[in-house]
């Protein structure tokens, strides 16, 4: 049984944003190679979602979801972080349990989400009457 760790460090989060991405309904999961540190998670919920109640519920839901799936499904030697999205509060436990699953096993084949491509920033669209670029 995998015993996972718990990432603090922003550093880890900002690593972990470069690698696989597989993106669900209620959160999306991304998973990097951490080179031996072990199996980590992160949770993160930002305040696009709610106030503080309804981010601890949900960051609470998670917690439980990692701990129940990664003991089993964790990718050995990888840091496994969620982001939560803004259905994630009202859906259904078991559903969330079986999408993160889901996650897990195309992330253990290799399988993400197709890449996202940048916004571009406010202003800068080809629509801008003045014809100019707002820095």
């Amino acid at each position: 049984m995998i015993m996972p760790t718990v990432l603090t460090k922003r550093a880890d989060f900002l690593a972990a944003n470069k690698g696989l991405r597989n993106a669900r309904a209620g959160f999306v999961l991304l998973t990097r190679p951490n080179h031996g540190a072990g199996v980590r998670y992160g949770i993160t919920v930002t305040k696009k979602i709610g106030n503080a109640v309804v981010r601890n519920r949900m960051k609470r839901r998670f917690r439980e979801l990692l701990r129940s799936a990664l003991p089993e499904r964790a990718l050995a030697d990888h840091d496994h972080v969620l982001i939560g999205r803004a259905g994630g509060v009202e859906r259904d436990f078991q559903t969330m349990s079986d999408e993160l699953a889901k996650a897990l096993e195309r992330a253990a084949i290799g399988r993400g989400d197709p890449a996202r491509g940048r916004r571009p920033k406010r202003g800068t669209r080809s629509g801008n009457p003045a014809g100019k670029s707002v820095k």
